[in-house]
């Protein structure tokens, strides 16, 4: 017997994410040569696009890569092996961009901090101001870290340099907050800007990018780091494009449609749909759990503290992620088998738990193409999970989200 579920599947890891159909249809067409002055003019435009989405006038460099092709082209640019940079810790891709800095050879400190509320803005400018000697070269922020649903406020960040006089860069993390809540990278003083193409952008995985200020770029001229594909010094020789390599011209026709989507819609359209949503998804996980927080903390080592009930992971309301919402599942039950469970009965599909949070958090992603009837579908599938798997919450979530939705 075919136990396969029917109907459509219901997608919401927090990325990659739903591409809309204006999007698949834009990619498909033939193969086209990426230097005719046809493509060169899609290429111009994307290129454009995307830096009004990320609210920049300065340098903008794109790679055949994720985003984690887009962190290393960010360090071996700006940075030399021995360089000191300054961390924030949020949850696990702040780590791993921590990781990588480390293996290209720069010396990495991290502030740490319990991954439900990210780095305080006091720890920052104290630690800013004890390096007198300038050491510390740079700052790198996850401004949504994917895994524990923590946003990182970037303009505190700038504030908390300018605060202490501090000349360090300030790198950014924006794949899973760009094009679902507001990034600016000239008004916050950002140096450079880590995004992708398969979150808020609503694409494919396979395009990421840097924004880079004046600064960072000139900077990056006297770096000894070795470098070939990333190597920004090549990419600004090309012409008539800054591409290392051949362009993927599919991914550029998708992110063409998607730009004219989100600029259709208008960001500022975009963002208060996302906190709309955001904050129904917050609902529906507070009723499930009846509103009981815990004292619990998280780190790279785990869970320290019992969780009695289902809760959000993030304990800091006003870092509440708009695009992602993790949510911990009592002690004694598991995460991937809610998962598991709601993916092979109902055909959702939810993101994971990262690192020390596999098994004890399921992710909602809410961001990129999604309306009401998608929420609250995902929301009530989710409800009838947590009822399949036994774990213990309160009906009624759903109900929950609709006042949110109806309210705002």
């Amino acid at each position: 017997m075919n136990t396969r579920p029917t109907g459509r599947p219901f997608f919401f890891a927090p990325g990659p994410t739903n591409i809309p159909d204006r999007v698949l249809n834009a990619m498909n067409k033939p193969t086209a040569d990426f230097l005719s002055p046809e493509f060169l003019a899609v290429h111009a435009r994307v290129h454009e696009g995307v830096k009004r989405i990320l609210k920049t006038r300065q340098h903008l460099f794109m790679y055949a890569a994720n985003g984690h092709g887009a962190w290393e082209a960010a360090l071996a640019n700006t940075l030399t092996p021995g360089d000191k940079v300054l961390s924030l810790e949020s949850g696990y891709f702040s780590a791993n961009w921590a990781q990588m800095a480390t293996e290209l050879g720069l010396e990495v400190e991290t502030l740490p901090a319990d991954w439900r509320q990210g780095v305080a803005m006091d720890a920052v400018v104290r630690r800013l101001k004890a390096d007198t000697a300038g050491e510390i070269k740079a700052i790198l922020v996850a401004h949504n870290e994917t895994a524990t649903g923590v946003m990182m406020p970037l303009p505190d960040v700038r504030r908390a340099l300018d605060e202490a006089k501090h000349k360090a860069m300030l790198f950014a993390d924006t794949i899973s907050s760009l094009g679902s809540f507001d990034f600016q990278m000239d008004a916050w003083g950002v140096d450079i800007v880590v995004g992708g193409s398969q979150k808020g952008l609503m694409m494919t995985t396979g395009l990421s990018f840097t924004g880079v200020s004046e600064r960072a770029l000139e900077l990056s001229k006297r770096v000894e780091t070795r470098r070939s594909y990333w190597n920004w010094a090549d990419m600004l020789t090309r012409s008539p494009q800054k591409f290392p390599g051949t362009t993927p011209v599919h991914m550029f026709y998708g992110l063409d449609e998607s730009i004219a989507m989100l600029e259709t819609e208008g960001l500022d359209g975009v963002f208060r749909r996302h906190r709309r949503f955001a904050n129904s998804v917050r609902a529906a996980i507070a009723h499930w759990g009846g509103g009981t927080k815990s004292s619990a903390t998280i780190s790279q080592a785990g869970i320290k503290g019992p969780i009695g009930a289902l809760e959000l992971v993030c304990a800091a309301p006003k870092r509440a992620s708009d695009s992602v919402s993790a949510v911990l599942v009592p002690d004694g039950f598991d995460a991937n088998e809610l998962r598991t469970l709601a993916h092979n009965r109902f055909n959702l599909a939810l993101g994971s738990g990262l690192g020390p949070l596999n098994g004890r958090v399921f992710r909602i992603g809410h961001l990129g193409d999604l309306n009401e009837p998608m929420t609250l579908g995902a929301l009530a599938t989710v409800e009838l999970a947590l009822g399949a798997a036994k774990i213990p919450h309160h009906r009624g979530g759903v109900d929950a989200a609709m006042n949110v939705m109806a309210d705002a």
